[in-house]
């Protein structure tokens, strides 16, 4: 049987001189676990790697990998943090990353195949980039949507399995047919594919996936928490019905800053600052929905119980 996990993608908090947020970064770790996550997907899009430098990469994820073992050994953090269009300079960013602390590495599947030339060139750079990695480290594929979404294929999965060397895939294909062919293409191996989109994830889940790693649960954790223990009780439609209805905020609000904001709105002080956003396209209008939303799902996490998860 699938063990259901639930992941976070990490958000990276500024101080007021646009440095980042370190202290507040801890906290984040805090609430994410106080919260029901078992994970968190460190230095991925959420985190703004492209506008990060390498040092700041590796110091966020290692204090984020840090805090994560101080709460618990099995509070699990996978990283990313490779961004560049060379092997050469991605292999150097990841084994950077590897060394401050992971439980995997995460491989964006876009930087694997620049141009878009084929799954041969894309399993062909995989081999060489892989070959520079530390032979013990554990992988995972991530369907980032920029620069472009480079979606994988049952060829690559196939290559995936073979290796041997694969655990996590945050799928973005947003499509229930293609994830439920993907969970039957991986059945029997290690190899777990995690929804991204939340509209499906319920239906993801009772075909074979291993649960969620996105944005949302920087907003209602513990409703994703509560899902992976209830997904097949009476009440998960209706709990479903509410993430995937609120998972449309994600297009059309200026996330990372409702992200950001939300954060404030559960007592975890944090600036309106994003390096991807303009500070000042975090609205009024953008708040009121953040404030709806939260109100919403506190509401609905009182009537499940969630309140005590851990």
């Amino acid at each position: 049987m699938i063990k259901m996990q639930m992941l976070t993608t990490m958000i990276t908090p500024y101080a007021p001189d646009g440095n980042i947020d370190y202290p507040t970064v801890r906290k984040y770790v805090d609430w994410y676990f106080e919260n029901g996550l078992d994970g968190i997907f460190a230095v991925c899009q959420s985190s703004e790697i492209f506008y990060l430098s390498l040092e700041e990469r590796v110091k966020l994820n290692q204090t984020v990998y840090k805090r994560a073992k101080e709460l618990s050994r099995d509070f699990l953090v996978v990283s990313s943090g490779h961004i560049s269009d060379t092997l050469k300079e991605q292999a150097e960013e990841l084994n950077a990353i590897y060394r401050s602390g992971t439980d995997a590495l995460i491989l964006i599947t876009n930087r694997l195949d620049i141009n878009n030339e084929g799954d041969d060139v894309f399993i062909r750079n995989a081999e060489k980039l892989i070959s520079r990695l530390p032979s013990d480290a554990k992988l995972g594929l991530y369907e980032c949507p920029y620069p472009y979404k480079r979606l994988v294929t049952p060829k690559i999965l196939d290559w995936c399995v073979s290796t041997g060397r694969f655990y996590y895939m945050k799928d973005t294909c947003c499509n229930a047919e293609m994830i439920a062919e993907r969970c039957r293409h991986l059945k029997g191996s290690h190899f777990t594919l995690l929804n991204a989109n939340c509209q499906t994830l319920l239906e993801s889940m009772k075909s074979g996936a291993g649960g969620y790693c996105g944005i949302m649960c920087n907003f209602h954790p513990a409703l994703y928490a509560w899902l992976k223990n209830n997904y097949n009780s009476k009440k998960a439609e209706l709990v479903q019905s509410v993430l995937g209805t609120l998972g449309f905020t994600e297009i059309g609000l200026p996330y990372p800053l409702t992200a950001k904001y939300h954060m404030n709105l559960c007592g975890i002080k944090t600036e309106n600052l994003a390096r991807n956003r303009n500070s000042a396209e975090l609205t009024e209008y953008s708040k009121g929905c953040i404030r709806q939303m939260k109100l919403l799902t506190d509401e609905l996490e009182t009537r499940l119980g969630t309140l005590d998860i851990r």
